[in-house]
């Protein structure tokens, strides 16, 4: 019985040191032996992804994810690849990339030391705030003028926490609506049931040019806080997180990066045409050649 007991624990032992390369290996694994990479996009996040017809996503986003798309064909020596596309939201993003549901996540999701927790990050790709989407008419300039008024917000957006915490600490009273999505929360706004969208204000600028109440709306208030914008990958993964960090890098070494900012930032964009007018923001430029992947707090 001892010597058996023995034999478990080596046996047992043995497993557990070959774990670390098998988890290390396992989207690249995954993806090998069903033949398939599932990746996810985002339906309103103008203009990192987001629809222009039912099952078409477009976007300065998803341009980086077809980029990496294609290095994982060429790491797995796999042309014909199947890619399915899944649509995910600020609920659901983590948790389903978490179970395997989806392998790559490249949008608008914050990296965040508390979600690094939980998943992984690559190399930043954007730097933005929490602004506020208002109406003209409705004379707010900055977050003191949101004073017992209702504002939106998306839940479990680092948006929410950060109005939440801003209001808490200057005894801002104000009470959250949530959109179920950035769509519904411009609604919220556009209808007059909501005073505001708090959010990143890069998303609020694509989200107002695309609007059709565009000319009443304007993005106002303070830039709460600085926070990058990142690929996420399951944690624990190395060997994938190295592929996509390995894109990120030709990306912004070659030029290409830069070309795909000037596309969806500084050009006129689908489906209305509407330029948005964004230079590249120092944060943004100077990660070209630092390539950090560190969070925001």
């Amino acid at each position: 019985m001892k010597a058996l007991t023995l034999m478990s624990v080596a046996l047992l032992g043995a497993g557990l040191m070959t774990a670390g390369p098998a988890v290390d290996a396992q989207t690249l694994t995954k993806i090998s032996d069903g033949n398939k990479v599932t990746v996810s996009y985002r339906e309103s996040a103008v203009p990192f992804s987001y629809l222009i017809s039912p099952s078409k996503a477009v976007g300065f986003a998803v341009d980086i994810t077809d980029a990496i798309v294609d290095d994982i064909k060429k790491e797995l020596k796999k042309p014909y690849l199947v890619v399915e596309r899944i649509p995910v939201n600020a609920q659901n993003r983590m948790p389903k990339l978490m179970d395997g549901t989806y392998d790559l996540e490249c949008g608008s999701t914050t990296n965040t030391s508390a979600r690094g927790k939980d998943v992984a990050f690559a190399i930043n790709h954007f730097y933005t705030g929490t602004r506020l989407l208002v109406q003209k008419s409705s004379n707010i300039s900055n977050y003191a003028d949101l004073q017992n008024k209702t504002v939106a917000s998306i839940a479990g957006s680092t948006n929410e926490k950060v109005l939440k915490k801003y209001a808490e600490d200057r005894r801002l009273s104000l009470q959250v609506v949530y959109g179920k999505d950035y769509a519904e929360a411009v609604q919220l706004v556009e209808d007059g049931k909501a005073a505001a969208f708090a959010m990143d204000d890069v998303l609020l600028f694509g989200l107002m040019a695309n609007s059709k109440q565009s000319a009443s709306l304007a993005v106002v208030g303070d830039t709460l806080q600085v926070e990058p914008y990142a690929c996420m990958v399951r944690k624990g993964d190395a060997a994938f997180k190295k592929l996509v960090d390995r894109t990120m890098t030709r990306l912004m070494k070659t030029g290409e990066f830069a070309a795909m900012y000037a596309r969806w930032f500084e050009s006129p964009i689908p489906p209305n045409g509407v330029n948005l007018a964004m230079p590249m923001s120092p944060a943004l430029r100077a990660n070209l050649k630092l390539r950090s992947d560190q969070p925001a707090y």
